[in-house]
């Protein structure tokens, strides 16, 4: 069975150019030099600044790279979105164009991480590369010319997953307040690749159920599925959501991760966190890869309306209680 006819029209041309890869150690690395490659021909905006930095790491790890995107025009201190890349937690880097489309689109300050990937570094080290970057984020918010009062994280796909993984460590560890979460096609849940009775329309392209457990395989280091899974390395296992900063999500129809983005949607509003989802028919995962389709241009006015309402809002709150106490 194939869900071809499910595709939007307008997705469904380029899935002809993209060839069926097997992902495997040997793959991996060809993978990674030819995206590597392509990292290099991002697009510029001229209206932005791209500065690098390497910054203290978890204790006892190497420094982390982060790239710091900060819009020319703006005075600060500005909102600022911790991006975490997509890439299976197995590939991607700290150069991603979403994240330089969201600066420009909306003048917020933005820090991209170019965390460990697996399965050199499994969990925790990818979710403490990102951990340290929010720390040094947060202290260093003056020079930056950021609000720390206005910290969104995000991530698409992988990149999702940390974003809501930092989420529940931030609060648990209650050091860092985080304001927002914005999540495009999270990969929470390492129990997708062990149902029974899986979704039968979603994961048929793009990033496969194989692709999948491959990925979990690799940040786990073990079969993903177990009982002695860590919420901070699939967040889908954390019990309690209660606390977590107001929360985006979007996610295609046919996109593996359907479900599971869904149940975390229920769960947090469930837990009174304020929840914003959209569901986009016809679209498989990473379909803004297709950047005129008409359902990729819903998507990006979506989660741009949300990020600007998002830091919007704080700052009007922020305005009110600093009116209120004087």
């Amino acid at each position: 069975m194939t869900t071809r006819h499910l595709v939007d029209p307008e997705l469904a041309a380029i899935l002809d150019q993209i060839p069926a890869q097997i992902l495997t150690a040997e793959t991996l690395r060809q993978i990674r030099a030819m995206r590597s490659q392509a990292s290099t021909n991002l697009p510029q905006f001229s209206d932005l600044s791209v500065s690098e930095h390497f910054i203290p790491g978890p204790e006892g790890a190497p420094d982390v790279r982060v790239l710091v995107h900060l819009p020319t025009s703006e005075q600060g201190p500005l909102p600022v979105l911790l991006w975490m890349h997509g890439g299976g937690y197995i590939m991607g880097s700290a150069e991603d164009p979403t994240i330089t489309s969201i600066v420009s689109a909306i003048r917020c300050a933005a820090v991209s991480v170019d965390y460990r990937l697996a399965p050199e570094t499994p969990h925790p080290g990818p979710i403490e590369d990102c951990y340290a970057a929010l720390k040094w984020l947060f202290t260093h918010a003056d020079e930056l010319g950021i609000d720390p009062n206005r910290i969104a994280v995000g991530g698409s796909s992988a990149g999702g997953g940390l974003a809501v993984a930092l989420a529940l460590l931030a609060r648990d560890r209650g050091e860092f307040p985080l304001m927002f979460q914005f999540l495009i096609a999270p990969m929470l849940d390492d129990r997708t690749c062990t149902l029974a009775q899986p979704h039968p329309y979603t994961g048929e392209f793009i990033w496969t159920p194989e692709a999948n457990r491959f990925g979990w395989t690799s940040l786990l280091g073990q079969e993903p599925g177990g009982s002695d899974v860590s919420p901070y390395a699939a967040p889908a296992r954390a019990e309690h959501l209660e606390g977590l900063p107001a929360t985006f999500i979007n996610v295609g129809a046919l996109d593996l991760f359907l479900e599971e983005d869904l149940e975390y949607a229920r769960r947090l509003m469930r837990a009174g966190v304020p929840t914003e989802v959209h569901v986009y028919p016809g679209a498989y995962h990473g379909f803004r890869m297709v950047p005129n389709a008409q359902v990729t241009q819903a998507a990006a006015r979506d989660q741009l309306t949300a990020l600007k309402r998002a830091f919007d809002l704080s700052h009007r709150t922020e305005q009110h209680q600093q009116t209120y106490h004087s």
